[in-house]
């Protein structure tokens, strides 16, 4: 197969606001179709052939990344309700086990302990399927039961499991179609958990009374209104049960003790902008708001109804900071926030009263945050520490002495960070806008205008694109590419207005902040001209793919993961998933005509021109519910039909027939995929393993 397959054309009129739009290839959306599935087979095989000279490398990076891998590990255990909870991995098994064990101090997760006990082997429960994620799991407050969400489709509907832990046997499987969330109640005798509708939104909160049939379960809130999704969460010592319902702009939230018979109660009635979260702190919360603050504080009220003004301010964002959430424990809160675009932790000390809050010390250009410390009684937290150089590692540190210990850092086989660096530079945007750029590159990389790169952005919801570490990203560098992550508008890092400036009628900031970021490189001489990539995934995809209609000539080749590039078609239909919601993040098409001609302006299967592109590699999978598959299917087919590029820049499709919006399921399908992307950018860009500094 020389050419691409050749798509019949099917026209289907779209009109809306006077303007009307024909579009040959909206049929592809129907993957009932036999059409639809033997076109994607088709595209399927041309992409192997297309990247058959890749083969070899493909291989090499898989096995770069399995080696620099430790198969058979285990996570730093914690503690809950008397028990220390940990994961295993072993060698040659796609996916890890989960289990716990009593002890006095925290236990040595190697090392197998009289008394562990195995509360679920995923290997075990994704026999027989060719996908398989969970939703996460729960213990019983009792620690006699666990229930686990199922995922065998890649949908993110989930089916609920619920096992005793001592006998391993499955005691109710009821409950079908859960969304996330899911949470015990006091008793251990009732199952909260989130329900989506046809649209993914969730928008209802059950109690299932545990051996009971579904038809049974109590409604315990319906969030009626379109924009709004409704989330389910327990406090930290387990007594309330928290129902945030939120749209992109405004929160309300409900709490109630967590036993189905309680009345929830609302801590303030949802007013147009203003955006909280509650976090129970024993005999009151902790609430952040943004009510006086575009950057939010934190703030105690009581427990119960209360009216923002009332709220006592307990911390305040400062120029250059963001505060985004509080977890709250019996002697301490820790306020996880930005600085000067960077994570950072922040703990204010509780004894009578709240103390004067300190900041949690971290290291240059790195990710820090909270991992996982459900015990609400501790005087030591665990934290994650990780950059695009330094392996994640684990510290506790203590709140009462001020020790920090490192628990672990992840063991990374023939890996030396003394041969890698990390720096910042500045791209200046069209409006002067100064746009921060996280740069990793291998220690003897000079910026003298020859080395290849790869620039990655996102860019929306608010999301925050922080430096962690990527054993693909080292193949990379170990080739001499220039790594940067590119934080543009749109996404958090820089406090809420960088997102409000990258979003809604001023999303075009976060295309053209990606194309400076390009352009820093090339000025600074990090990158050569003619040796930069591009990579996003999902909302990243629309990026990448506006920033190749519009700077197109900046990239030799893009990576665009489930990309979200035909935005336009999907937010004017209010019945697919997330579109209503979406309106507060992208704007209203469907009413309002401003905003459909902007977003139609910029949407990228809108745009498409004859004319030469970067070389695209476009992966989907089929049962994707956020960005379904139809839109790279579209996109690339009418890139291949007018684009006039030539051979060596081939414009390329590839779909996961069975996964969801992660792609493939299990570590080996995922080092597969990254070596398939990595490769491609490494041909693309003319990098070859002769460049591999052994």
């Amino acid at each position: 197969m020389t050419k691409p397959p050749t798509p019949r054309r099917v026209p289907v009129n779209r009109v809306f606001h006077g303007d009307t739009v024909t579009d040959p290839y909206e049929w592809l959306r129907d993957k009932d179709d036999p059409g639809v599935i033997d076109y994607l087979h088709a595209q399927n095989a041309y992409t192997d052939q297309v990247m058959t000279p890749t083969a070899d490398l493909q291989k090499t990076i898989f096995n770069e990344i399995k080696s620099r891998t430790k198969e058979t590990d285990s996570s730093v255990p914690f503690y809950n309700r008397g028990w220390w909870y940990f994961a295993r991995t072993y060698e040659g098994q796609a996916y890890s086990s989960y289990h716990r064990v009593k002890a006095d101090s925290r236990p040595d997760p190697d090392v197998m302990t009289d008394g562990e006990q195995l509360l679920f082997d995923q290997n075990v429960l994704a026999e027989g399927y060719d996908f398989f994620i969970t939703s996460g799991f729960e213990v019983s407050p009792d620690g006699r039961l666990l229930a686990l969400g199922i995922d065998a489709e890649g949908d993110e509907r989930f089916t609920i499991r619920i096992m005793e832990i001592d006998s391993g046997e499955v005691i109710d499987e009821a409950i079908v179609g859960a969304g996330y969330g899911m949470e015990w109640s006091t008793d251990s005798r009732h199952l909260f958990y989130g329900m989506v509708d046809d649209a993914w939104r969730g928008h209802q909160v059950w109690a299932h009374r545990i051996g009971e049939s579904m038809e049974g379960d109590r409604l315990i809130f319906e969030e009626e209104d379109e924009k709004y999704s409704v989330h389910p969460y327990t406090s930290r010592d387990g007594r309330w049960l928290i129902l945030h319902s939120s749209s992109r702009l405004t929160s309300e939230v409900r709490v109630m003790e967590a036993t189905p018979d309680a009345n929830p109660v609302i801590v303030s009635e949802r007013r147009p902008g203003l955006d909280y979260t509650v976090e129970p702190a024993g005999d009151h919360l902790l609430i952040v708001h943004n009510l006086s603050r575009v950057d939010f504080e934190v703030a105690t009220a009581p427990l119960g109804a209360s009216e923002p003004e009332s709220w006592v301010p307990l911390l305040a964002a400062s120029e250059g900071e963001r505060i985004e959430g509080v977890s709250a424990f019996a002697r301490f809160a820790v306020v996880s926030m930005r600085s000067d675009g960077l994570p950072q932790l922040r703990i204010i000390p509780r004894n009578d009263r709240w103390g004067e809050p300190f900041v949690l010390p971290s290291a240059e250009l790195s990710t820090i945050d909270l991992a996982n410390n459900p015990d609400y009684e501790t005087e030591t937290i665990d934290y994650a520490l990780t950059s695009l150089i330094q392996p994640p590692s684990v510290y506790s540190y203590s709140v009462t002495t001020g020790e920090t210990v490192l628990l672990k850092e992840r063991d990374v086989p023939g890996y030396d960070r003394g041969q890698y660096r990390t720096s910042r530079e500045w791209a200046t945007a069209d409006d002067g806008t100064q746009i921060p750029l996280t740069l990793a590159y291998r220690a003897d990389v000079e910026p003298d205008g020859t080395n290849p790169g790869l620039l990655y952005g996102y860019g929306s919801y608010e999301i925050s694109i922080d430096p962690v570490f990527s054993t693909s990203v080292v193949s990379l560098l170990d080739r001499g590419v220039v790594f940067a992550y590119a934080h543009v508008r749109g996404g958090g890092e820089m406090g809420r207005a960088w997102y409000d400036t990258g979003k809604m009628l001023s999303k075009k900031n976060t295309f053209t902040d990606f194309i400076a970021a390009a352009d820093r490189l090339f000025e600074t001489g990090w990158v050569d001209r003619s040796r930069l990539a591009a990579e996003g995934g999902s909302a990243g995809g629309l990026l990448v793919g506006a920033a190749a209609n519009m700077g197109g000539d900046r990239f030799r080749a893009i990576s665009a993961v489930v990309p979200f590039v035909d935005n336009l078609t999907s937010i004017l239909d209010p019945s697919l998933p997330l579109t209503v919601g979406e309106w507060e993040e992208w704007g209203d098409p469907y009413h309002d005509p401003d905003v459909y001609e902007y977003i139609k302006s910029y949407s990228p299967y809108e745009n498409l021109e004859a004319k030469e592109y970067p070389a695209i590699l476009a992966t989907t999978s089929l049962n994707d519910t956020r960005v379904f598959y139809v839109e790279p299917a579209k996109w690339i087919s009418r890139l291949q039909e007018i684009a006039t590029n030539g051979p060596d820049r081939p414009l390329l499709l590839k779909t996961e027939m069975v996964a969801g919006h992660g792609g493939r399921s299990g570590r080996y399908n995922a080092w597969e995929d990254q070596a398939l992307r990595r490769a491609f950018i490494l041909w693309q860009l003319g990098v070859g393993d002769e460049q591999v500094r052994l």
